[in-house]
């Protein structure tokens, strides 16, 4: 079975830590950071494995004593290292502009979680510049580590046979239980946008791209106007992005651009932008934008809402089957599959009640299996208000899992326990070979791996 911090979910879906100094809370005393072990070059830090240790105590992953923990964090920091010391072998890089990339996806997810910028410059002490100049040799470490975690594993299949005999192993009082769980379809009805409100917006963009060539800051007016959340606090500025990551219309445009110059005014899904190019750095680009989103009229949602209460009152009736309304009037990208709304967690169809929306939550938990709702309130995934009508297609009860009814989750964990046996060998077989110190303070870990410490 899996041990207290899983591998794959370590390596391969590392949330970010700060660095900081390492001092105690209790007295601020500060404490001298030493090397802890080495494992070929790479060396670890005490603050590598207290930073980790401060990471997991903020996510409420610690189970087991403070001791423990920190033996199993510098097992994975062993095996981080090895698999680095690999990657010298293997001639596997990664590049500024890649880590730069990765550093805003992850800075931006760290961010939503805090709430703001501020509020999370204000928790660490220290500006995003600051964070990202400490971040970045990290982040690098572990985007060439998970290069090489995905060639150890890339060939690891599971066939039905392993999938049964997997499950069979799990002792009976092992054996997980499965929370409630629900399948939901939808009907979504997006009210038009007038063509006298693109107009509005595209107006007001004509006259921010002529104050901008006029003299005033792009960043300014992107702080003050912009609608995109996620950059506008950052006058604008999204980081580094590759061919494939943007919305192909502004990826057009913006690789087009000379440094400095501003576009005209470019329409994707998320609205009007006008887009200045900051850095180009191959097939990278770094540019600020300001996002102007037309909006539905109250109107014309009052008139959807209407007319998705009709299609409810057909399916009620029977004058027209569920999955028939979803082809005809439904206008959501999930209209192919029956409108079954996908769990963006998963990549499945079926929700645990934490995963679902709230307002979706808030109808679902009062409906029975086969009924319908009636109109409620959406924004869809581009941001936009519409309606949704949704019907609860299955609700599970709480029980232990088993092949019949969790064949899928059970083919998930065989898969990971096998790319875990996998790992483990190949750590074993590598450690024989690879020069490993530590301290005498960390011998007494009792390792899962025979690191042939020196």
């Amino acid at each position: 079975m899996m041990g207290n911090i899983n591998k794959l979910v370590v390596l391969l879906g590392l949330a970010i830590f700060i660095c900081s100094p390492s001092f105690s809370q209790n007295d601020n005393s500060y404490i001298i950071d030493q090397v802890v072990a080495v494992v070929g070059k790479n060396i670890i830090l005490e603050s590598d494995i207290e930073n980790q240790y401060l990471n997991y105590r903020i996510q409420g992953g610690i189970r087991g004593s403070s001791d423990d923990i920190r033996c199993q964090i510098l097992e994975e920091q062993l095996f981080q290292k090895l698999m680095v010391a690999q990657a010298e072998v293997d001639s596997i890089e990664v590049n500024d502009v890649q880590v730069e990339g990765e550093m805003e996806r992850r800075l931006q997810m760290f961010i939503s979680q805090f709430g703001s910028q501020e509020k999370m410059e204000d928790y660490y002490g220290k500006t995003i510049p600051e964070i990202k100049k400490e971040l970045h040799d990290i982040i690098k470490e572990q985007m060439i580590a998970q290069q090489v975690q995905s060639q150890i594993v890339e060939n690891v299949n599971v066939t039905p046979s392993e999938i049964k005999s997997y499950f069979n192993s799990i002792p009976k009082d092992s054996i997980p239980l499965i929370p409630t769980e629900y399948q939901i379809a939808q009907i979504v009805k997006k009210p038009p946008i007038s063509m006298d409100e693109k107009l509005r917006v595209k107006d007001r963009l004509i006259e921010l791209r002529s104050r901008i060539l006029k003299g005033e800051n792009f960043s300014t007016l992107a702080i003050l106007y912009s609608e995109d959340p996620g950059s506008a606090k950052k006058g604008g500025e999204l980081g580094f992005y590759g061919r494939g990551q943007l919305y192909p219309e502004f990826e057009a445009v913006a690789f087009k651009l000379k440094e400095g110059e501003i576009s005209n005014i470019v329409e994707t899904e998320a609205g009007y932008h006008i887009i200045q190019l900051i850095e180009r750095k191959g097939d990278y680009v770094n540019v600020r934008h300001i996002l102007l989103t037309p909006k539905v009229s109250p109107a014309d949602l009052a008139k959807a809402s209407r007319e998705l209460d009709s299609v409810a009152n057909l399916i009620r009736t029977d004058s027209i089957s569920f999955e028939k309304a979803v082809e005809e009037f439904s206008e959501a990208k999930n209209k192919n599959n029956g409108g079954l709304i996908v769990n963006p967690y998963t990549g499945g169809t079926t929700f645990e009640a934490e995963q679902l929306d709230q307002q979706i939550s808030f109808v679902i938990e009062k409906m029975k299996v086969g009924d319908l709702s009636n109109p409620v309130p959406l924004k869809t995934e581009d941001n936009e208000d519409a309606y949704q009508i949704v019907l609860l297609k299955k609700k599970t009860i709480p029980h232990k899992a088993n092949l019949k009814d969790d064949y899928s989750k059970i083919q998930t964990w065989t898969e990971a326990n096998k790319k875990e046996e996998v790992i483990d060998k190949w750590i074993n077989e590598k450690a024989k070979e690879t020069y490993v110190r530590i301290i005498d303070e960390y011998k007494s870990c009792k390792f899962r791996h025979t690191w042939n410490i020196r």
